[in-house]
C-alpha cells in the first residue's frame, strides 16, 4: 500500500491539550479537529490510498507471530541492525494500528477511492476513513469530559459519548443525570434538580450557569418523556449538551478551584492583610456573630 498526502494542511501548526474546552469533531472536511486517538485538537495531515497486489510467496496479508518472532531471533543470517529493523516492524504490526512504513513494492499500484488516512501532528497516530466515516479508531462523538468532573460523573458523561450516535435520547438522559449528580456535588439534595437549581439560584448561581443547568435538565426530561424536543431528528442538540455540562462545571468547580490555588500561593501576610480587611468590611452584627442583623438590633 502507497501513501501520498492528500494536500498540505493550510493551518498553522498547534495543539490544544485535550484537557481544554476546545474540541471540534473529526471530519473529512477539516485540516485540524480533535484527534480520535489522543483528543487534542490539531492540525491532522490526510493522505490517498494507492495498493500493489499481492503475488509470488505473499499472496495473502503477512500478519507475524510467535514463530515468526522465534524464527527471526533464531537466525544466524539476518544481520544485527537488519534484525532491529524487522523486530521494530513486528513491534509495530503487533500493536494492531495503522502505520506509515517507508519503502517501494513491487506489483501492480491502484488508487483506492473512497479510503483516507489522516495522522494527526500531536501523536503521529492514523486515522482510517471510508467515504466520510471514521471507521478507526472507534470514535467517541461528544466533547472530552472536563478533567474536574468527579469520576462517578465522568463515567455517566463517557457512556453517554459511547451510545449518542446510535441513541441522543439515552446520551441525554444520562447527561441530565450529570447534572443531578453535579448538583449534589454543590451541596443540594439531589431528589429533585428543579428545586436544587432554584436553591442554587438563592444563593447567587450565575444566571448563564443557570440557564445551562436548565437546558440540560428540560433536554433530558424530553429524552425520557417525549414531548416537543425529538432528539432522533436532531442529534445535534444532544451532542451541544456535552458542551454544556463541561461549561457548567468550568464555572461551578474548575474556575473556583484555579482561583483558590493561586489564592493559596499569596504570600501568608498579604492573604492575613486581606482578610483583616474583609473582617472589618462586614457590618457589626456579622462581626458580632449574629446571622440576622436585624434581629440583632431589636433586640438591643
Amino acid at each position: 500500500m502507497h501513501l501520498r498526502p492528500a494536500r498540505v494542511a493550510v493551518h498553522a501548526l498547534f495543539v490544544v491539550p485535550k484537557n481544554m474546552s476546545k474540541s471540534i469533531e473529526p471530519s473529512t472536511k477539516q485540516t485540524a479537529f480533535s484527534c480520535p486517538h489522543c483528543g487534542a485538537y490539531t492540525t491532522q495531515y490526510w493522505y490517498s490510498v494507492r495498493a500493489h497486489n499481492l503475488s509470488g510467496e505473499r499472496k495473502i496479508p503477512f500478519i507475524p507471530g510467535k514463530e515468526e518472532k522465534e524464527r527471526l531471533e533464531a537466525s544466524i543470517e539476518i544481520p544485527v541492525e537488519s534484525k532491529k529493523t524487522i523486530r521494530k516492524w513486528f513491534a509495530d504490526v503487533g500493536t494492531g494500528l495503522v502505520f506509515f512504513r517507508d519503502g517501494d513494492h513491487e506489483g501492480t499500484r491502484r488508487c483506492v477511492e473512497n479510503l483516507h488516512l489522516s495522522e494527526c501532528y500531536n501523536c503521529s497516530k492514523i486515522a482510517v476513513w471510508i467515504h466520510e466515516n471514521l471507521v478507526f479508531p472507534a470514535h467517541k462523538n461528544g466533547s472530552i469530559p472536563n478533567t474536574d468532573l468527579p469520576d462517578e460523573i465522568k463515567r455517566d458523561f463517557e457512556e453517554a459519548r459511547n451510545i449518542v450516535e446510535s441513541s441522543p435520547r439515552g446520551a441525554a438522559a444520562l447527561l441530565r443525570l450529570c447534572v443531578q449528580k453535579l448538583c449534589v456535588e454543590l451541596g443540594e439534595k439531589g431528589k429533585n434538580i428543579d428545586a436544587d437549581i432554584a436553591s442554587l439560584v438563592s444563593k447567587g448561581l450565575d444566571p448563564l450557569v443557570q440557564q445551562a443547568l436548565d437546558v440540560v435538565r428540560v433536554v433530558g426530561n424530553e429524552a425520557v418523556h417525549p414531548g416537543v424536543i425529538d432528539l432522533d431528528d436532531d442529534k445535534e442538540i444532544a451532542l451541544r449538551l456535552f458542551d454544556l455540562i463541561n461549561a457548567i462545571t468550568d464555572q461551578l468547580i474548575s474556575h473556583p478551584k484555579r482561583v483558590k490555588d493561586m489564592y493559596s500561593k499569596l504570600p501568608e501576610g498579604k492573604r492575613k492583610a486581606i482578610e483583616d480587611r474583609n473582617e472589618k468590611a462586614k457590618p457589626k452584627a456579622q462581626q458580632d456573630g449574629c446571622e440576622q442583623p436585624t434581629t440583632c438590633r431589636a433586640s438591643e
